[in-house]
C-alpha cells in the first residue's frame, strides 16, 4: 500500500502517522508539503493532526485553502482513499469531502486521554479488519471535536451506515452529536475521525486497538 501524510504549518501528528504506517506496511510514507501541487501515486493519503495555522479563523479553515487540497479532491474524487485524524477531519469538513462541522468542546476544556469507542459499521476499507460493535481505545487531543450537523444531515448519515466510530456510553468527551466520533463520505472512501487510531498501534506506547484500521486499509488498497 502505497501512502502519503500531508504536513501542514504546525502539524504535530504527521510523525506519529508516519511512523504507524512505516511500522504497519513496512514502507515510509511520502511527505507531502501542503503547498505542493503534485500528489504521488498513492492509494492512501493522510491529514494529520495538529493546529494547522494554529488554528486561526477556524480549525481547519486556512488548510482546507491549501494547494495540495485540490489534487486530494481529485485523488478522493477518483476512488482514492483519504484518512482525516483530529485536525485531518476538521479539515475534511472544510473542504466539504465530509459534511458537518467541528466545534468547541462543550464545556470549552481541551481535552487530552484516552477514550472509549464502539465500532459502527465494518463495511469500509477503514474498519473491515473490526467486529461491529467491538470496543475499541483511541486517544484523543482536542479542543475543537464537537461534531454538528443538523437532523437531516445526521438521519442520512445514520441511515447510510456512514457513522464509523461512536463515543461509548457515557464517555462522549466533546459533546457530539450523537456520540458521533467519526463518519465517512457518500463513496465511503473518506474517513474523518477526531480520535487517534496512529497512537495505538504499538504495545509500548499503550495499545494497539489502531492496529486493525492500518491492516483494513492495507488489505483493502494492497
Amino acid at each position: 500500500m502505497r501512502s502519503a501524510v500531508i504536513v501542514f504549518p504546525a502539524s504535530n501528528c504527521d510523525r506519529d502517522a508516519a511512523t504507524a504506517l512505516t511500522q504497519m506496511t513496512g514502507a515510509k510514507p511520502h511527505m507531502v508539503w501542503h503547498q505542493d501541487s503534485e500528489l504521488p501515486d498513492v492509494d492512501l493519503v493522510v491529514l494529520p493532526g495538529g493546529f494547522s495555522y494554529g488554528d486561526y479563523l477556524r480549525s481547519g479553515a486556512m488548510a482546507a485553502q491549501s494547494r495540495i487540497m485540490r489534487e486530494i479532491k481529485a485523488h478522493a474524487e477518483k476512488g482514492g482513499a483519504v484518512l482525516g485524524i483530529c485536525n485531518g477531519f476538521q479539515v475534511l469538513t472544510e473542504s466539504h469531502l465530509l459534511p458537518g462541522a467541528l466545534m468547541r468542546n462543550a464545556d470549552l476544556k481541551f481535552v487530552c486521554r484516552p477514550v472509549p469507542l464502539e465500532v459502527e459499521e465494518t463495511q469500509s476499507a477503514f474498519t473491515r479488519k473490526y467486529d461491529k460493535g467491538q470496543r475499541v481505545v483511541f486517544p484523543v487531543a482536542h479542543g475543537e471535536g464537537n461534531y454538528f450537523a443538523d437532523d437531516a444531515t445526521l438521519d442520512r448519515l445514520e441511515g447510510e451506515g456512514r457513522v464509523m466510530f461512536r463515543y461509548a456510553k457515557g464517555e462522549n468527551p466533546n459533546g457530539s452529536a450523537r456520540d458521533i466520533a467519526g463518519i465517512l463520505n457518500e463513496k465511503r472512501n473518506v474517513l474523518g475521525l477526531m480520535p487517534h487510531p496512529e497512537r495505538v498501534v504499538d504495545p509500548l506506547l499503550g495499545g494497539t486497538d489502531g492496529q486493525a484500521m492500518f491492516k483494513s486499509l492495507i488489505e483493502a488498497l494492497s
